[in-house]
């Protein structure tokens, strides 16, 4: 099975600079739900790996962040996909974690997890920060142009990071990703 790796806020739902504190500011970004289900329905085995510094800034909690996430389950589901598993960092930028993007620590325990290796495996972003996770764990990284997405592609050359393929959304990376896949 294919293991690809998607972030969560300005990927699959819309972010804020405010945080996404509840179930009901987690609003899925158009196509998103759709292109998950399409990875799923094309063996694709989903994990999410997301910064959560809200925690360690005291926003919300385990049990919203919980909540937040069956939500987005359940929505996954009603459309006929799922996701395989969620790994967050809970730390605050300047905490010096192993976990936190661009460090690699959640993509090790998506290796762990699922007795996989993600070199050459996808993973999809909207940040810096998740392009530089990619490239450190030597996988390909797909910027999309949703959430924090358009200003990092204005920052991808001056980051040597010009090459990176670039989609509109979730969903238009997910039909190029299924199409080279059948390919």
């Amino acid at each position: 099975m294919k293991t690809i790796v998607l972030d969560r806020d300005g990927v699959i739902n819309e972010d804020s600079d405010s945080y996404i504190k509840s179930p009901d500011e987690w609003l899925p970004i158009k196509g998103s739900l759709e292109a998950l289900s399409l990875l799923h329905k094309n063996d694709f085995r989903i994990a999410i790996a997301t910064n959560q510094s809200g925690l360690a800034r005291g926003l919300f909690d385990g049990s919203a962040l919980a909540a937040i996430h069956h939500k987005m389950c359940s929505m996954v589901e009603d459309v006929g996909g799922y996701i395989d598993g969620i790994f967050f960092c809970p730390h605050g930028p300047d905490e010096g974690c192993r976990c936190r993007k661009p460090a690699t620590g959640l993509l090790e325990q998506i290796e762990l997890e699922f007795q996989c290796e993600l070199p050459g495996a996808y993973l999809i972003g909207d940040s810096l920060k998740d392009l530089q996770a990619a490239i450190n764990y030597r996988m390909q990284p797909i910027l999309v142009r949703t959430g924090k997405g358009r200003i990092t592609e204005s920052e991808l050359a001056s980051n040597g990071l010009s090459g990176i393929p670039v989609c509109d959304d979730l969903l238009t990376a997910v039909k190029h990703i299924v199409l080279i896949d059948h390919v």
